[in-house]
């Protein structure tokens, strides 16, 4: 099978496409013939093994050669003990613990897949795991009137965090890079905030602000926060999340990293949502095995209009 595959940590230029065995599932594993990976911040992170966290498991080179946790495709085979799925399935899910999905075939858990609607493609299917939870734990508790900020709102978690906050009632700041102005308006934002202009911090203050790529100091997060409000962060320097879990305690307001809980449970409703029309998918561009370095530096760039995916075979 081919595979875009890396030995060591940098910048997309140490991805190379190879000929690979097909692996083969273990015990309670599934082999997944893959039709689409969506790409993550996190598979940017861990390309360029910062911030430290992404070393996780690999500290001086990648635990895992390829990258790509979120994907969609048929089941090919399945190892021993595996009851849910069968040869021909069409199934997606988030394969952080293992990767791969930047390749021809992959192999999961069984615990961590699930059976994809009929009504989504294998594109749209592998937007959901990953970036669908994290907006949807992210804005869990908005209600209606009440003032959300999204900061990285115009990335794939960021998407779905505007439309949920809306759908839920609150008044949804987003904040970004100004060429994703536009795009957050047109998801739903009712205000915008380019970063590299305008200090979202000294604005609001926010009842609810989710962070996706926190970089500021606990002080500055606090100001922007209203009493009784809450400040989540998920993703961001090392320093920062640090900080955010010693202090947030101690700064008067409930500050705190975002525990995402992965699995079938929680990204099943947010295609439940898709499929009922209440969410829309953002797919700003897909490519092709061979263009994995430069997707991943569209990501990495902060270009992307919500999701970019990959398809194996066009």
């Amino acid at each position: 099978m081919r595979a875009v595959v890396h030995d060591r940590y940098g910048p997309p230029d140490v991805l190379r496409l190879e000929d690979l065995p097909v692996p083969a599932p273990a015990a309670g594993q599934v082999l997944i013939r893959v039709a689409a990976t969506s790409i993550n911040l996190s598979d940017w992170e861990t390309l360029r093994g910062t911030p430290f966290y992404s070393r996780l498991g690999g500290l001086r080179a990648p635990a895992r050669p390829v990258l790509g946790s979120d994907i969609a495709g048929r089941v090919e085979a399945t190892g021993p003990g595996v009851t849910r799925f069968r040869a021909g399935d069409e199934v997606y899910g988030d394969n952080l613990a293992l990767k791969g999905g930047f390749a021809e075939y992959a192999v999961a858990p069984e615990r961590m897949l699930a059976h994809k609607p009929p009504e989504l493609g294998f594109a749209e299917a592998s937007t959901i795991p990953q970036a669908g939870v994290i907006a949807m734990q992210g804005v869990a508790g908005a209600r209606p009137g009440q003032r959300v900020l999204i900061n990285g709102a115009g990335g794939g978690s960021g998407a779905f965090a505007i439309q949920l906050a809306k759908a839920a009632g609150a008044e949804v700041t987003g904040v970004d890079n100004g060429d994703k102005l536009d795009f957050m308006r047109t998801v739903g934002a009712d205000h915008v905030i380019d970063y590299r202009r305008d200090d979202f911090t000294r604005t609001g203050p926010y009842d609810l602000i989710l962070d996706l790529v926190a970089h500021r100091s606990v002080l500055a997060y606090r100001r922007a926060v209203a009493p009784g409000g809450r400040y989540r962060c998920v993703g961001g320097s090392t320093r920062t999340l640090l900080r955010v879990l010693a202090l947030g305690r101690l700064t008067g307001r409930r500050l705190g990293v975002l525990a995402v809980k992965p699995g079938p449970a929680h990204f099943t409703p947010v295609a439940d949502r898709c499929v009922a029309g209440d969410l829309a998918v953002h797919i700003d561009r897909t490519f092709t095995l061979d263009q994995v370095p430069a997707a991943l530096e569209h990501v990495g760039a902060g270009r992307a209009l919500g999701k970019v995916v990959i398809i194996p075979r066009p």
